[in-house]
């Protein structure tokens, strides 16, 4: 799996420093990774941490696919150390990867690391696409009620220009692209779109293909 944010793959633990407390277990049979959003979703929440839900969470709340491998939580930049310890007094582990664009939380299932299954991942970005997550980005997200939880969601504009900047001769796959903007399409600024990956030319084929396929109109 490929983080679309910043070109590098993830799901992987990496050795870093680790920041943890006892995790509450899971007391019922929904899978994991959805366990995990409203747990960490709700602890920033209930610390008045600023956050919206990107990535394929955001887009499957505007008629995506639902993600399977992480959810994507976003702050700002600013708010990185503050999200980090609200995250693990809420008993996830926290860590911290060599990339300086995010942070990676694990929440594990009946609160035990030494369980046969694996632990579902957060990802907490602090930039998208490269650029640091201000308040005004934040402050373009709705909120929506997902999975019993009110909290502000990314709208799918910014989502899909991160995705589109990340393209490169190393993660060039755009089938999943294609089924997710096949879904979001009439939600998606395309114009902005076009104005922020102008010159990105892994981004230009993209938009090109859509276009061809029917999927977006002229820009």
């Amino acid at each position: 799996m490929q983080d679309v944010e910043c070109r590098q793959p993830h799901g992987k633990k990496v050795p870093t420093i680790v920041e943890q407390s006892r995790p509450l277990p899971v007391t019922s049979d929904e899978p994991l990774l959805r366990t995990a959003f409203k747990h960490s979703a709700s602890a920033l929440k209930a610390d008045g941490v600023p956050f919206a839900l990107g990535g394929g969470y955001a887009l499957w709340v505007h008629g995506g696919p639902e993600p399977i491998h992480d959810v994507d939580l976003v702050v700002a930049e600013t708010d990185v150390e503050v999200a980090a310890n609200s995250l693990a007094a809420a008993g996830l582990e926290v860590e911290r990867p060599p990339e300086d664009w995010l942070f990676k939380a694990y929440y594990y299932k009946d609160g035990a690391e030494e369980a046969a299954e694996e632990p579902a991942l957060v990802d907490v970005l602090h930039r998208l696409g490269g650029i640091p997550v201000i308040a005004a980005l934040l402050d373009t997200a709705l909120e929506e009620e997902v999975l019993g939880v009110r909290i502000p969601v990314l709208p799918p504009t910014p989502i899909m220009i991160a995705k589109l900047l990340s393209l490169s001769e190393h993660y060039c796959d755009f089938a999943p692209l294609l089924l997710v903007v096949r879904a979001v399409r009439e939600q998606l600024d395309w114009a902005e779109i076009r104005r922020a990956t102008r010159d990105e030319p892994f981004a230009e084929a993209f938009l090109l293909l859509v276009e061809r396929l029917g999927i977006a109109t002229h820009f």
